[in-house]
């Protein structure tokens, strides 16, 4: 692990960052990284890592949840991402992938002096992954429809090696499924899945929990629930797991919550008690009131 920044280091990184994509006509002006910080260096600090195909303006109500509960919050773009070409995502490398998500670690160790992540998709797998590196800073993980596999409905399990193999070096054209998502995009996510290492390792984390939905179509959601258990297990901790009812309509994007109004609320609020160390499934039981 690279060395961390002081605070004040730290929010220079953010915002050289935030200038550059400001400069750069290619990323919408929406789609920034974003900086919540109390201008000081907080107890707690939370790195927010997006979806694939999706940028920071993601996690704006659920940043904004964090914040006001006394964290400094950093929600970086990832590479390739939140461009006005639509389609630029379909170039992302593993490699820029998980250069990326160290580099905005580093800036949230200098944020606050817990640091913990949040991560959705494909950003959960960068989150997961960042947790098993050695010497990690992360003490709080939560994974919200993580993408450690796709949904057996859509490739089953044999199938994800050869779509590695073909899709993810570019050895075959790149295809485009019906939701947009490239085929070389996000078997570079698969290739970062299959690096976290099994068993997985005992590192300083305090609480680690996942939240899915039945109605994902997307995700494995046997593995998605299995690989944070397992590195539950690794460090002696309960694992938190929600399941969302299937009443709520919500699919692979669980922070796609504005349609339920107050209830998204609630959920949001829940989402950081299970981010906190709450176990139990709370949120599925109010949620289905």
């Amino acid at each position: 692990m690279p060395q961390p920044h002081d605070f004040d280091t730290a929010v220079r990184a953010a915002e050289a960052v935030i200038a550059a994509e400001t400069a750069d006509p290619e990323v919408r002006p929406e789609s920034r990284s974003r900086l919540l910080s109390h201008g000081v260096r907080t107890e707690r600090v939370v790195l927010l890592l997006h979806g694939y195909t999706l940028a920071p303006e993601q996690y704006e109500d659920l940043a904004q949840e964090f914040f006001d509960r006394g964290y400094n919050v950093w929600v970086p773009r990832a590479p390739q991402h939140g461009h006005v070409d639509r389609q630029a995502h379909h170039r992302v490398e593993a490699g820029a992938l998980t250069t990326y998500a160290e580099d905005a670690l580093r800036v949230a160790t200098g944020l606050g002096h817990e640091v913990g992540v949040v991560g959705i998709s494909g950003g959960a797998v960068l989150a997961t992954w960042l947790t098993q590196l050695p010497g990690s800073a992360v003490r709080r993980l939560l994974v919200l429809s993580p993408f450690f596999g796709p949904n057996p409905r859509q490739a089953p399990a044999w199938a994800v090696r050869p779509l590695i193999l073909l899709y993810g070096r570019r050895l075959l054209p790149d295809r485009v499924t019906s939701r947009g998502y490239s085929l070389a995009a996000v078997t570079q996510y698969l290739t970062i899945a299959r690096t976290l290492p099994n068993p997985p390792r005992k590192t300083g984390l305090r609480a680690v929990a996942v939240v899915t939905s039945p109605l994902d179509g997307v995700v494995d959601l046997e593995a998605a629930v299995d690989v944070p258990r397992r590195i539950a297990d690794a460090n002696a901790l309960p694992l938190g797991v929600c399941t969302l009812p299937q009443g709520l309509g919500v699919g692979h994007n669980t922070l796609s919550l504005a349609a339920l109004g107050a209830e998204g609320g609630e959920l949001l609020r829940r989402y950081v008690a299970l981010y906190e160390g709450a176990v139990d499934d709370a949120l599925a039981h109010t949620a289905s009131q």
